[in-house]
């Protein structure tokens, strides 16, 4: 077993005898204590992050905000009075535009801008050289063709009088012959005269008698051919006539008169001056009814109707009007309304002049309200950033609004009486979810 030990250890190549033999085995480092150090704040930071973001995307995107530039609000039980303010700008209640029928020169102007005109009075005179010639060739036109009827006239009364004279003619001859035919059959009968004197009579009243056959057939004929000319020749000078006095007219529209009582305004025309066909000279306004005209917020088109009340001071008194049309078109947002007096008018009134009005759109009534604000632009009034009770947040809520005037707007579900709401616009963060709020 010795021999067999020693054997072993030279084949291995190690010599326990020499020195430092025993020192070459592996000897294990131990951990140094700041690698776990580093390794748990690592770990810590990474599950903070993971938290963070966890508890970020589960509360959608938030911004911090200085609670010293936002506007909060509380929410209050309170009586909703349902108007909402509106200027109105005075116009006259009907006007009639004065457009040139027929253009023509400014000869003559008769009124000056401004002043108070009756109807039929003459305003300004206008020529029209082409026209006035015009009219002289209708003139012309219509002479002619009178001339030409009268003459034609002539010649049918002179045809039917033609024909009057042959059938009397012819009617005096069928008697004569008539009375030779029978004194000559006596004459023959006692052989006085030949057969043949007695056939050439018979002959000759066979012959007027065809010929009367004759003219009245030709007679008739000419006859109705002669009316249907003369009618036509009536209704083409009918027409003559009336083309005519559309000249006339047109020539007359060359003057200018006021169409109604009331004030001239916008007429600023020279002497001299071209004015075109259908060109726009002025217009006559009422001068005494007036009505106002009011733009109002697209928001308010289902709730304004025909003969709705408003109300509108002036000089201490209070009116009250209604509204008479609604404009449905809406442009920027508005749509316009025209509103009458309903009873009498402020003294004193003139065109342009701008009224404050308060149109009432329905009776008070007791609800939840909130401060009306710039958020609503925003939101539309469908949701609104909501404090929480610590104050230090705002959280993103759907909500439903209804009627608004200048002061409040009725909450009808999504906030309870004692919360309280930021009403500051919303422009800044409209797309957050969460405001962090804070006085820094």
């Amino acid at each position: 077993m010795n021999k067999i030990s020693k054997i072993s250890k030279s084949e291995s190549g190690l010599d326990p005898n020499i020195s430092g033999q025993g020192m070459d085995r592996r000897i294990d480092k131990k951990a140094s204590p700041m690698k776990y150090l580093r390794m748990a704040l690592a770990a810590a930071a990474v599950a903070t992050l993971g938290y963070w973001l966890i508890q970020t995307l589960g509360q959608g995107r938030s911004l911090s905000v200085n609670s010293q530039r936002i506007v909060v609000s509380t929410v209050i039980e309170g009586t909703f009075e349902d108007f909402i303010p509106l200027r109105g700008r005075l116009q006259p209640r009907s006007t009639v535009y004065l457009d040139a029928i027929e253009g023509g020169r400014v000869e003559e102007i008769l009124v000056e801008d401004g002043a108070l005109v009756k109807k039929g009075d003459s305003i300004v005179r206008l020529s029209n050289t082409n026209m006035q010639l015009e009219v002289l060739s209708r003139e012309a036109a219509v002479t002619e063709q009178l001339n030409n009827m009268r003459t034609i006239e002539l010649q049918l009364e002179q045809n039917r009088l033609g024909h009057k004279r042959n059938l009397i003619e012819i009617e005096y001859q069928i008697v004569r012959l008539t009375r030779n035919v029978g004194r000559e059959r006596e004459l023959v009968e006692k052989n006085l005269i030949s057969q043949a004197d007695l056939d050439a009579t018979e002959d000759e009243l066979t012959y007027f008698h065809k010929r009367r056959e004759i003219t009245l057939e030709s007679q008739a004929t000419d006859a109705r051919m002669q009316e249907q000319q003369l009618l036509q020749l009536r209704e083409s000078n009918s027409q003559l006539q009336t083309s005519l006095a559309f000249a006339h007219k047109n020539l007359d529209d060359l003057n200018i008169t006021a169409p109604l009582d009331g004030k001239l305004s916008g007429f600023n025309v020279e002497i001299g001056q071209s004015i075109d066909r259908g060109g726009r000279l002025g217009q006559v306004d009422d001068p005494v009814g007036y009505k106002l005209n009011v733009k109002i917020d697209e928001f308010y088109l289902g709730r304004v109707d025909l003969q709705q009340v408003a109300v509108m001071e002036n000089n201490g008194t209070t009116y009250e009007i209604r509204i008479s049309k609604i404009y449905p078109q809406v442009n920027n947002g508005q749509f316009e309304v025209d509103m009458l007096f309903f009873d009498e008018m402020p003294p004193n009134l003139r065109r342009g002049q701008t009224m404050q009005i308060q149109l009432t759109l329905g009776d008070a009534s007791v609800a939840r309200l909130i401060p009306n604000g710039a958020f609503y632009q925003e939101t539309g009034g469908n949701w609104l950033f909501v404090v929480s009770p610590d104050g230090s947040e705002a959280i993103r809520r759907t909500v439903v609004l209804g009627r608004r005037n200048t002061d409040f707007i009725e909450v009808l579900d999504g906030l309870e009486t004692g919360e309280e709401v930021i009403t500051s616009p919303y422009s800044s963060y409209a797309g957050m979810d969460r405001l962090g709020l804070s006085e820094d």
